[in-house]
């Protein structure tokens, strides 16, 4: 029998080292989808529970879907959605996206980093610690900083502002509320993602989607530093406007005019109130003085955050008076459908099914009560 010819020497060396370039020096490592397997696993388990610096907060459903892995020797970023509600308010889950470092050392990967994926906005707690304040119809939860008796007087205000929207609004909602109180301007701005120069001066803004479907999950953010400057007036005022955004928020569309919507929400807030036109609407009062009437309902444009505040302040109190008007000339319910017509027809057919007019007559007696009440 022939004898085999030798293998040369060299050979085990040649495949040894194109060995230890294809997988590495030592042992060889996991396959990818396993390594992904046993981050996503780790994650799952990490977050089945709310951190124990959240306990004062009220989470249910909290979870976090991981969406992709990126794995680096014993180290991996994962990309996740955080959802989560908050128990008694939130009708539908809030969340954002996540991203997760990890540690695979030891053979077990940790989670050991969870902030804010880049581009995404983050949530209070990424911001310090969270205080919270419980009111009958409301729950604030303060950043940083915040101290329990300033989130208890925002609570009991908005308490009372919950029920004055709801008598504006006579429709099902929640009858509920959400308030943050970030600790600086700047972490109001980062919560909402603009400059902090977009929101100096402003009491509060509401956060939330427009359009039907499954109510989202609403929030008003206070000004920490506009909001304690103001009356207790304003204070209520500005509660109660952005408590009816939240409560006007299913009948609310992209289509929904600006006007109709901050007006509405404006004409909740004064109603009942003993303020009159002179006094609500003082920058276009000065206005119509100099016989600088405007030609034509506010357009979106007006409403614009960070832009000339005259402008501004005179769209906001026109777009009061003339739901002021329509309440008084056609009732509130008549107001009350025209929000919810308009905001799934185009406006002149929302007049004319709601209120039996047009937009040129609309805007005329606007005009003619304008001159009446502030010139």
């Amino acid at each position: 029998m022939p004898r085999g010819r030798p293998v040369p020497r060299a050979l085990p060396l040649l495949l040894c080292a194109l060995y230890v370039l294809l997988t590495g020096c030592g042992a060889p490592a996991a396959p990818r989808d396993t390594a992904e397997r046993d981050v996503r696993q780790a994650v799952a388990a990490w977050s089945r529970v709310p951190p124990g610096r959240l306990a004062g907060i009220p989470l249910e459903d909290w979870s976090y879907e991981v969406t992709s892995v990126h794995r680096d020797g014993a180290r991996a970023t994962a990309r996740a959605e955080l959802r989560y509600r908050l128990a008694g308010y939130d009708t539908a889950p809030a969340g954002s996206e996540r991203e997760l470092t990890l540690d695979g050392r030891g053979g077990r990967w940790r989670v050991t980093a969870d902030r804010p994926a880049p581009g995404a906005l983050p949530q209070l707690w990424d911001q310090g610690a969270v205080t919270v304040a419980r009111g009958a119809r409301s729950l604030v939860l303060g950043g940083e900083g915040q101290s329990p008796e300033t989130l208890s007087g925002i609570a009991a205000e908005a308490d009372r502002a919950v029920p004055a929207a709801g008598a504006a609004w006579p429709r099902p909602w929640a009858g509920r509320v959400v308030v943050l109180v970030p600790g600086t301007l700047e972490g109001m701005a980062g919560l909402l993602g603009r400059p902090a120069e977009t929101y100096r001066g402003l009491g509060a803004v509401t956060t939330g989607q427009v359009g039907t479907g499954p109510a989202p999950a609403d929030r008003v953010v206070v000004n920490p530093q506009a909001y304690p400057e103001l009356s207790g007036q304003g204070r209520r005022i500005v509660l109660t406007h952005e408590v009816t955004h939240v409560a006007t928020r299913a009948a609310t569309t992209a289509g929904t005019p600006q006007w109709l919507s901050e007006g509405f929400a404006d004409w909740a807030a004064y109603r009942g109130t003993p303020t009159t036109p002179a006094q609500g609407a003082s920058t276009l009062a000065r206005a119509v003085r100099r016989g600088e009437v405007p030609a034509e309902l506010p357009g979106p444009e007006a409403f614009a955050f960070g832009g000339d505040p005259e402008a501004a302040a005179r769209a906001y109190e026109g777009a009061w008076l003339a739901c002021r008007l329509i309440a008084e000339k056609w009732g509130e319910a008549g107001l009350v459908r025209l929000y919810e017509t308009a905001g799934r027809e185009p406006l002149p057919n929302a007049l004319a099914d709601a209120l039996g007019t047009d937009t040129d007559t609309l805007t005329r007696t606007w005009q003619e009560s304008l001159r009446d009440e502030l010139g």
